[in-house]
C-alpha cells in the first residue's frame, strides 16, 4: 500500500518538476494526476468505530491482524469488513424435552462477545456470518441436553440459576477455541403444559401448606415445653418451700406479722395466746 502511493505522489512530484523545467506537460495532466493522488490519500483512511475490529481483505488475502477501532491507513484496494467485538446478546425459543420425557418451551438468552485476537481467524475460517454459524447451533444443542437430565418442576422451581449456570458452563469451552467467549446465559422464560404447569402449582401450594402446619406444630410444641418447665420450677420452689417451713418458723413470722400490725393505726387490740399459740388481732375494720 505505502509503496503504491509513493509511487503515484513520486510520480506527480517528477511530472510537475519536469513541466517547470521544460514546459512541455499541459497543466490539465498535471491536475488529474494530483487529484489522483489526492483520492488515493483519501482512499487510503478507513475509520473503525468503536467496539469493533477490521478485517482488512485484499481479493481474499486477509490480514492476519485486525485493525482496532480508530484511523488506519490500508491500500486502497483493499476492503475492511467490522466486526462487533462488543457483549452481544441472542435470545432462543428451544422446544427442550425433561427428563420425564416432556417437552417444554425454553425462552432463554446468552451473552457473548468476540474474541478480538480472534477476529481475523473466525473471518476467514467462518466469515461475517459467523453468530449463525458456530454459535446457534452449538447453543440450541446445549440448551436441549441440559434440560434432558432434568425434571419439569426443576425448571420450573428453584433450578432455574442451576440450569441457566451449567448451559454457560458447557457452551463456554465448545466456542472458546473459535473466538467466541460466552458470558451467561439466564434463563428468561419456561413454558409448561397447561395441565402439567397447575398440576405442579397444586403440588408446590400443598408442600407450603405442609411446611406452615409443621412450623405451628413446632410452635405449639415449644410452647408446650415452656409450660411444663414452667409449672417444674414452680413445684420444685413449692417442694423446697414447704421443706423448709417448719412450726416454730411459722410462729415466728406469726409473732413478726404481728408486731407490724400492732404498730399500725388500724390495730386497734391485740390478743396474745389465740389459736395454735398465734397472736389475734382485734380491730374496727
Amino acid at each position: 500500500m505505502i509503496t503504491t502511493l509513493s509511487i503515484l505522489v513520486g510520480a506527480g512530484v517528477a511530472l510537475a518538476m519536469s513541466r517547470r523545467r521544460i514546459g512541455v506537460v499541459p497543466t490539465a495532466i498535471a491536475s488529474i494526476l494530483s487529484l489522483m493522488a489526492t483520492l488515493l490519500v483519501l482512499g487510503s483512511v478507513r475509520a473503525v468505530p468503536a467496539g469493533h475490529v477490521a478485517v482488512v481483505d485484499l481479493f481474499g488475502s486477509v490480514s492476519p491482524q485486525a485493525l482496532p477501532a480508530g484511523l488506519h491507513f490500508v491500500n486502497p484496494l483493499a476492503r475492511t469488513v467490522p466486526m462487533s467485538v462488543m457483549t452481544l446478546e441472542n435470545k432462543e425459543v428451544v422446544e427442550a424435552p425433561t427428563r420425564e420425557g416432556l417437552t417444554v418451551g425454553v425462552e432463554i438468552s446468552v451473552l457473548f462477545h468476540l474474541d478480538e485476537a480472534r477476529a481475523s481467524a473466525v473471518y476467514r475460517e467462518v466469515g461475517p456470518r459467523w453468530i449463525e454459524v458456530l454459535l446457534v447451533p452449538q447453543f440450541r444443542s446445549v440448551v436441549r441436553g441440559v434440560s434432558a437430565s432434568y425434571d419439569a418442576k426443576t425448571l420450573y422451581t428453584s433450578g432455574r440459576e442451576e440450569v441457566a449456570d451449567r448451559i454457560a458452563g458447557e457452551l463456554a469451552p465448545l466456542l472458546l477455541g473459535r473466538g467466541v467467549i460466552i458470558e451467561a446465559t439466564p434463563l428468561r422464560k419456561l413454558t409448561l403444559p397447561a395441565g402439567l404447569q397447575a398440576s405442579i402449582e397444586q403440588k408446590l401450594q400443598a408442600e407450603q401448606e405442609s411446611q406452615r402446619m409443621q412450623f405451628v406444630l413446632s410452635r405449639e410444641k415449644q410452647e408446650a415445653d415452656r409450660k411444663r418447665i414452667e409449672a417444674d420450677g414452680i413445684a420444685a420452689a413449692q417442694r423446697i418451700i414447704g421443706q423448709g417451713l417448719t412450726e416454730h418458723l411459722l410462729r415466728f413470722r406469726g409473732i413478726e406479722a404481728t408486731l407490724k400490725l400492732a404498730e399500725s393505726p388500724n390495730a386497734k387490740v391485740v390478743v396474745v395466746g389465740g389459736k395454735d399459740g398465734l397472736p389475734l388481732i382485734l380491730g374496727d375494720r
